[in-house]
């Protein structure tokens, strides 16, 4: 399943010339796997307060592929591609129609509140796979 997020890009998103600046990709996955966990039914502040775990991007392995501009209406594409006792692979495109302007494989893990890493609860492991 892939979970679709549409952005808009503002003027504070842009470089001097008027392109997305390559960090803000970034942001927009971070949106996209943030609404996919709403999606899901996962309550990142229930999961903090009662377990003591929050989630934490691990790796990140990115290709600029083309270049947002300002006003573009774009949209970011969220699909679990591996789940594991320890970690979840996404895989997260942002386009703008049928065009990828940037790839990414997003590793993400579970550690402690004190940061220690810890296994993913399995109640999650069955809610992604």
């Amino acid at each position: 399943m892939i979970y679709e997020l549409p952005v808009r890009v503002y003027y504070e998103d842009t470089d001097m010339a008027g392109i997305v600046y390559y960090a803000n990709y970034l942001r927009y996955i971070e949106r996209g796997r943030s609404e996919w966990v709403r999606e899901i039914g996962l309550d990142q502040n229930v999961m903090k307060d009662r377990d003591g775990i929050v989630f934490a991007v691990r790796r990140v392995e990115a290709d600029y592929l083309g270049s947002g501009k300002l006003d573009d209406e774009l949209l970011v594409q969220t699909a679990v591609k591996s789940v594991t006792g320890v970690r979840m692979v996404m895989e997260q495109w942002v386009k703008r129609g049928e065009d990828v302007l940037f790839h990414a494989l997003v590793t993400v893990v579970c550690m402690s509140l004190d940061g220690q890493p810890t296994r993913l609860p399995a109640n999650i492991r069955q809610m992604v796979h």
